[in-house]
């Protein structure tokens, strides 16, 4: 369990995020489709997970605008942002911001992902909902770098994110 906060109040998560070496866990969401979306589905290519609680928020929203801009160019990697929106919310969002670098998914069928990956809140006014976290994967499925921010309500490192890549 890792404590985070939201504007200073403290949550738990139910784990810890894997650590870089770790081979990252295989997943299923849904994707603008309704289709099952697995991080199999991206083998060969770096993926850079980056969960949030909720498009729909100002800080979750600056953290894909930022990571599309980030990625235009970077064929050698897949953006995959993670909610619990809905999958038909996540697009409208993706589509009036013009965010075409990433892809969006849900985890509106169950929790799975935020539980394996140890980013769901347990308790507090988010409980259900994934902490703000990245994770970086390589093109063999070995966890490269994770950040879990330490309060919701912050955007990631970037400069760190962009460095791990590096």
């Amino acid at each position: 369990m890792t404590t985070v906060t939201l504007n200073g109040d403290p949550m738990n998560t139910n784990g810890e995020l894997p650590k870089p070496g770790d081979v990252a866990p295989e997943f299923e969401l849904t994707g603008g489709d309704l289709q099952t979306v697995r991080l199999s589905d991206h083998a060969n290519r770096k993926v850079l997970l980056n969960i949030v609680p909720s498009l729909d928020t100002p800080t979750c929203a600056a953290s894909a605008r930022c990571f599309n801009e980030a990625f235009a160019d970077r064929k050698d990697v897949v953006v995959l942002v993670i909610s619990a929106d809905l999958p038909f919310a996540q697009g409208r969002f993706c589509s009036t911001k013009g965010l075409d670098n990433v892809i969006p998914l849900s985890m509106m069928k169950d929790r799975r992902f935020a539980e394996d990956y140890g980013v769901l809140l347990v308790d507090g006014p988010l409980a259900g909902l994934a902490a703000r976290a990245v994770v970086l994967v390589d093109e063999a499925g070995t966890v490269m770098y994770t950040q879990l921010v330490e309060d919701i309500a912050d955007e990631p490192d970037y400069s760190a994110v962009l460095a791990a890549l590096a």
